[in-house]
């Protein structure tokens, strides 16, 4: 059984608290590392898998006439315990004149482009300079991807310090509320519970270009067929950092 996926999850704090694509390009192509695990399990460990993921990427900024875009490349190594097999994944993202940012391409199947994260690769000079000044946690509400219903938490500044030479800012979200949805590939099984999300991401306190980023997502419930009411629980998490960088 393959895990619910998360695209939804993964985007929807980048566009709550407003952030969009810098107009400006980068001094060259950002290099990073990158790690995460998918694991799932189901009833008294009767079902259970787990898949990591480990590799390096990089993060491009150019121009095309007003149109901004941003192309992520990764190459990794995908394990799933029984076999480990090299894969690559690309993510490009365009910002229009008129601040809205495109998803232009998504072959990024595995979620570990820095482009496919719940924080923006890149803030607007506004958003850093909020950052900044923020004080205390500052709640809100977002969708959620599987119901009507919504998501509560919190945005909060962090201590932030260098990484690698350069300086950064720190934030970190947590946010969480019911879900109920269909397993994929499975119409007969619902999946209701709760769903959890938690992260912290460090910016370039010059460029605003995203620095460090940790964020796991975690469902648990119980999956509901004709015969019986399993409990289940869902982890994904991803590791994003510069190469020359390590969280302060």
């Amino acid at each position: 059984m393959k895990p619910v996926p998360v695209i939804a999850v993964w985007l929807i704090l980048a566009c709550t608290w407003e952030t969009r694509l810098c107009a400006r390009a980068a001094d060259g192509p950002i290099a990073y590392v990158v790690s995460g695990k998918d694991s799932f399990s189901i009833g008294a460990g009767d079902i259970q898998s787990e898949i990591s993921y480990a590799g390096t990427e990089s993060l491009r900024v150019t121009h095309r006439g007003r149109v901004t875009r941003m192309r992520a490349k990764v190459t990794y190594v995908r394990s799933d315990g029984a076999a480990s097999t090299p894969a690559t994944g690309e993510f490009v993202a365009d910002l229009l004149p008129s601040g809205e940012t495109l998803d232009s391409s998504d072959r990024d199947p595995d979620y570990l482009t820095v482009l496919n994260q719940p924080f923006a690769a890149q803030l607007d000079r506004s958003t850093l300079a909020d950052l900044r000044t923020l004080r205390g946690a500052l709640p809100f509400d977002v969708p959620s991807p599987f119901t009507g219903s919504s998501l509560h938490g919190y945005l909060q500044h962090i201590p932030s310090g260098a990484i690698g030479s350069r300086r950064s800012i720190g934030v970190r979200f947590e946010a969480a509320g019911p879900m109920k949805g269909q397993l994929p590939d499975r119409p007969g099984l619902t999946l209701a519970g709760t769903i959890a999300m938690r992260g912290t991401a460090y910016y370039d306190a010059n460029s605003a270009l995203l620095l460090a980023l940790d964020t796991t997502v975690t469902i648990t419930g119980n999956v509901s067929n004709r015969s019986n009411n399993d409990p289940v629980t869902i982890v994904y998490s991803r590791i994003i950092r510069t190469v020359s960088g390590k969280k302060p």
